[in-house]
């Protein structure tokens, strides 16, 4: 697969880095303090915000992942069923979760947390996301390294410095503003690509119509009700994608930092919101594009016999079937656009890359340093400690890019499952934060704990039960387990003022959003309903 690149695709991909760099030190000047530096002054427009998340979920392992599931590995279309819950996530998030945490003008998600519960439990949840994410950053630029190496044979270190070395720099100097503007760009690049490929695909097959009634029939599948996931085998039944989708993209839109971050960087309660309906409404296009980019693969591959004997094969001797993307793309595309979609896979993983370290440095910024200093920075000194920090996570995870191929094919095949080990009892963490006033924060990290532990035990034990319950029953386990705890220890209850005087979400909906968000959320479910028709329009 490997071959030499033109000279201009190399000029075409120099061209993205250099300006790249060159926006981001040009955003940087409107650069005071930490606020400015994470959350871009609260002053950034919701349409870059809910851009620039869509593009951080357009990941590499995504436009890769997707295309290869659809075609040979997983269930085809089946995957689908998975954003039939994403609109139901917004409704919770935009009416539940988002209110609150504007109202307190956070920089980290789990400052809440201690103003709700108390220090340790901030801590918890803080280390928490950072090993996490670090971990899955390391192992997302190790992929991304792999293809890049595979592509252009430069090597898989060359890979990395190439891919990490730029992302960082652009992150240290952009900040905020340089993660959202330059995600602008990235999705732009990302669309043109997967238009075009879409497109020649669907010409080699002789057309829309003739593309899909060429596609398998087990492959057009796009609903399966019969699955419950409790125990059939079946993990991408309709039940577990839906209510496991559910939990999973409430914790991973409003728990995680790196996502609820950039939409705490616009401006007021209405635009944060704006952001969650967006995503609501517009991921599903695009989740629909690299799927049916899979769907023209799949008949490729049945008209060109000889293509997946074309395709690398891993220690097992399997064929690595997510490289099925970019191989089509360099035996299509012409001088010059084999540059532009190798810059549309830099930018996928930029795009999550550049988020994520961002988010990295506030967490650490925030809950460890800010927190524990007993004499506050300057303005000039956090700018400069906030880079620093960017600077020290880039250079962790690019390096441990390097120790985790090893353990990288399990883990790329598990990715989901280690999210949705601790998803649903983060989540509960902060649900039980705003609907409770009683809860302690021993009570919640015992449940926090006691959740992972009995998911972690459904994995060993249970291989039966689709993992996408699992977030499910985390949620579940850590409520019980902390109100019953609680519910012991009633007599020793030792709650922070703020537990009692937490402003609802509802207070603030009604104080602060000029939008009647209870009307827009009707419409969310509205379009679940016309999302669920879609589906059931497609299935055969």
């Amino acid at each position: 697969m490997t071959q030499s690149l033109h000279w201009a695709d190399w000029l075409v991909i120099a061209v993205y880095l250099v300006g790249l760099i060159a926006w981001a030190v040009y955003l940087s000047r409107g650069q005071h303090d930490r606020t400015d530096y994470y959350l871009g002054g609260r002053n950034i427009g919701h349409w870059p915000v809910a851009i620039s998340v869509m593009a951080t979920q357009c990941s590499t392992n995504s436009i890769l992942g997707a295309p290869a599931f659809v075609a040979f590995t997983g269930g085809g279309l089946l995957w689908l069923q998975y954003e039939l819950a994403l609109p139901l996530a917004m409704i919770g998030l935009i009416l539940l979760v988002m209110p609150v945490f504007r109202h307190f003008k956070l920089v980290s998600v789990y400052q809440f947390l201690e103003q709700r519960y108390d220090l340790r439990t901030r801590l918890m949840l803080s280390g928490l996301f950072l090993f996490i994410r670090a971990f899955a950053t390391a192992v997302t630029v190790y992929s991304i390294a792999i293809v890049i190496d595979l592509i252009t044979g430069i090597g898989f270190f060359w890979s990395v410095i190439l891919l990490g070395v730029f992302t960082v720099v652009y992150d240290v100097f952009g900040g905020m503003r340089g993660v959202v503007y330059s995600d602008l760009l990235q999705m732009g690049i990302l669309l043109v690509v997967l238009l075009l490929v879409f497109y020649l695909l669907t010409a080699d097959a002789g057309g829309l119509g003739q593309l899909w009634a060429s596609l398998p029939d087990d492959r057009k599948q796009t609903l399966a009700f019969d699955h419950h996931g409790l125990g059939d085998g079946q993990t991408f039944g309709f039940w577990p994608m839906l209510f496991g989708g559910l939990f999973l993209y409430m914790a991973y839109y409003g728990c995680d930092q790196s996502q609820v971050q950039r939409e705490l960087s616009t401006r007021d309660i209405d635009a944060t919101n704006k952001v969650l309906f967006i995503n609501g409404v517009f991921r599903f296009p695009l989740v629909l594009l690299y799927c049916f980019v899979g769907v023209g693969i799949a008949v490729f591959a049945i008209n060109h016999g000889d293509f997946i004997n074309q395709l690398p094969s891993n220690d097992q001797g399997a064929p690595q079937y997510n490289l099925a993307v970019p191989l089509y793309m360099i035996q299509t595309l012409p001088t010059g656009l084999v540059g532009l979609a190798l810059v549309a896979l830099f930018a996928a993983a930029m795009s999550s890359l550049d988020s994520v370290l961002n988010s990295l440095s506030a967490t650490t910024m925030e809950d460890f340093i800010v927190r524990f200093r007993s004499h506050p920075l300057t303005e000039e000194q956090e700018i400069w400690a906030s880079r620093l920090v960017t600077t020290v996570w880039g250079a962790i995870t690019l390096t441990m890019a390097f120790f985790v191929g090893d353990i990288a094919p399990t883990v790329l095949e598990a990715i989901n499952k280690i999210g949705s080990l601790a998803n649903g009892s983060i989540l509960a963490v902060f649900i039980l934060a705003l609907l409770s006033h009683n809860i302690t924060g021993l009570s919640v990290q015992a449940g926090l704990l006691s959740g992972i532990i009995v998911n972690a035990l459904c994995w060993q034990l249970l291989p039966e039960v689709s993992w996408l319950w699992w977030n499910v029953i985390g949620f579940f386990t850590t409520c019980v387990i902390a109100a019953v705890l609680t519910r012991i220890n009633k007599n020793n209850l030792r709650l922070t003022p703020e537990a009692v005087h937490l402003a609802t979400a509802a207070e603030v909906l009604n104080t602060e959003a000029k939008v009647n968000w209870r009307l827009a959320s009707l419409l969310l479910v509205a379009w679940f309903m016309a999302l669920l028709s879609i589906l059931v329009w497609l299935n055969p």
